[in-house]
């Protein structure tokens, strides 16, 4: 995806780039060779960046979107796989020290957030991508509740974004059996806003902010609040209840064994234990 106007970006991190033409601001995730995975490096950045603009008063608008060929895979399996396969895994004080800040800070920006879905959004990607107000993608592009793959359970949010989208029946099935939903079925099923062909991807994501930087900020952050306030007032108690829940499985059988097939590169053997 090009960039916000300029080619340079007005500030580089280690792991996301920031780039500001007028009033608008685009964050890219930039860990494309491990696709953009959640590391405790790019959460930090990610956190830093988001609520920098979050008190920008220069900003009106932002667009999140990842560089290479995803949106974000989710978190990265490799950067923890000793400590889950030895069962020290504490993914508690992961989500609440690193997500739970991260997609609060999007959902409460008084400014409109787009997340551009550049390809696969997987995992805490798709929680992250689902925290935003409008959500686009490439027609190329996927999402895919994969925790179910390694013996979890969603969090990051996305137990409360999928079914406030599209309901229980589809968001049971996209938790239950972790099968990819196309960008093209996102649209259908209600759980993003529109999906581009992947040559015109970029030049409409720009456009979307631009027109949302060029218009009422007072009037789409009082729409945030409404929205929040119907949907999501809850949503500290549930980011809890999926850390809760996360932690009780993160020392079973089937997610140690979710763990070694994913990194053996074969399918799983579960248990049920």
């Amino acid at each position: 995806m090009s960039v916000v106007g300029d080619d340079q970006p007005a500030r580089r991190y280690e792991t996301v780039d920031l780039y500001r033409h007028g009033a608008t601001a685009k964050i890219v995730l930039n860990r494309p060779e491990r696709m953009n995975a959640w590391s405790n490096g790019l959460s930090d950045d990610l956190l830093t960046v988001l609520r920098d603009l979050e008190v920008d008063d220069g900003v009106r608008a932002v667009l999140l979107t990842g560089a290479g060929k995803a949106f974000c895979a989710g978190a990265d399996l490799k950067e923890g796989a000793d400590n889950a396969l030895a069962g020290k895994l504490d993914p508690r004080t992961v989500l609440a020290r690193w997500y739970h800040p991260i997609v609060t800070t999007i959902r409460q920006m008084p400014k409109p957030v787009v997340t551009a879905v550049n390809g696969p959004a997987a995992g805490a990607g798709m929680s992250l991508a689902l925290a935003g107000d409008l959500v686009v993608a490439a027609e190329s592009a996927y999402f895919v509740l994969a925790f179910v793959g390694i013996g979890l359970v969603p969090d990051g949010g996305a137990s409360l974004f999928v079914p406030s989208r599209v309901g229980f029946a589809r968001a049971a099935e996209m938790a239950l059996l972790g099968e990819p939903v196309p960008a093209a079925k996102a649209v259908e099923w209600g759980l993003i806003n529109y999906a581009w062909p992947d040559a015109e991807f970029a030049a409409k994501a720009e456009a979307l902010v631009q027109r949302l930087a060029d218009g009422p900020t007072r009037s789409y952050a009082g729409s945030k609040r409404e929205l929040n306030h119907w949907l999501y007032h809850r949503m500290d108690a549930h980011l809890e209840l999926e850390a809760s829940i996360q932690q009780e499985l993160s020392t079973s059988a089937d997610f140690i064994e979710g763990v070694s097939a994913f990194l053996q590169k074969r399918p799983a053997k579960f248990s049920g234990k």
